[in-house]
């Protein structure tokens, strides 16, 4: 296995290179104010662009118009999948419990995430790596599912509270799912989710290593 190098782009939205390719997970770059690109344009390349729901704060606009732009493969459950096929984009649609091939080196799985729409979490598979992406979501026990089935390299855990968990519960996701690797997000952005992701690192303590990033920071994790 190689490494992978994850990149945050504000908010939930991830960049992943690996295996030759290159992954986003919802893209949301127009009107993000921790994100440190200024218009979906500044991602030059993209070949699987994965989106967890239709929150505006996801990115489903920019992740079509990604898409349109770099041929890259939309990927979401399979309603969403279908609403951005109608918008002129190549998509794989699937739904929980499924684990679909995208594009060679890349297999994304579809895994439980509780909101207030239609919501998924990811799975991603690239070259042999796993990274969890949990979507909007509270925290849920079947989580020690998701983790049993899949051994987590990386978890990209939403610590925001007030819409998802906060760091008491992305603490005990990690204490369920067993990642080798914890990446706080989807805080900071807006007042009601203003929080301190120190907080989260204490409380998860040596049950993985808690890695914090700043918008546009990289991170390469290597087996």
């Amino acid at each position: 296995m190689a490494s992978v190098r994850l990149t945050w782009l504000g908010h939930a939205a991830f960049q992943v290179e690996g295996a030759g390719k290159v992954v986003l997970i919802d893209p949301w770059i127009t009107g993000n104010p921790r994100s440190p690109l200024k218009s979906p344009a500044d991602l030059p390349r993209a070949d699987v662009v994965c989106v967890s729901h239709e929150h505006g704060d996801h990115g489903f606009e920019d992740a079509v118009e990604i898409c349109r732009r770099t041929g890259a493969v939309f990927v979401s459950f399979f309603d969403l999948a279908q609403k951005a096929q109608a918008r002129g984009v190549s998509t794989v649609g699937g739904n929980v419990g499924g684990t679909v091939p995208v594009v060679e080196g890349v297999r994304v799985s579809f895994t439980l995430a509780f909101h207030a729409v239609p919501v998924v979490g990811f799975v991603v598979h690239v070259d042999g790596v796993n990274i969890y992406h949990a979507g909007d979501t509270c925290l849920f026990s079947d989580m020690r599912l998701i983790g049993e089935k899949f051994p987590l390299d990386v978890a990209l855990l939403h610590i925001g509270g007030y819409f998802t968990m906060d760091p008491a519960d992305a603490a005990r996701a990690v204490e369920l799912l067993r990642p080798k690797v914890a990446i706080p997000i989807h805080y900071g952005t807006f007042p009601p989710i203003d929080q301190d992701p120190q907080e989260f690192a204490r409380l998860v303590g040596d049950r993985a290593r808690v890695v914090i990033l700043q918008p546009g920071q990289t991170f390469e994790y290597t087996p």
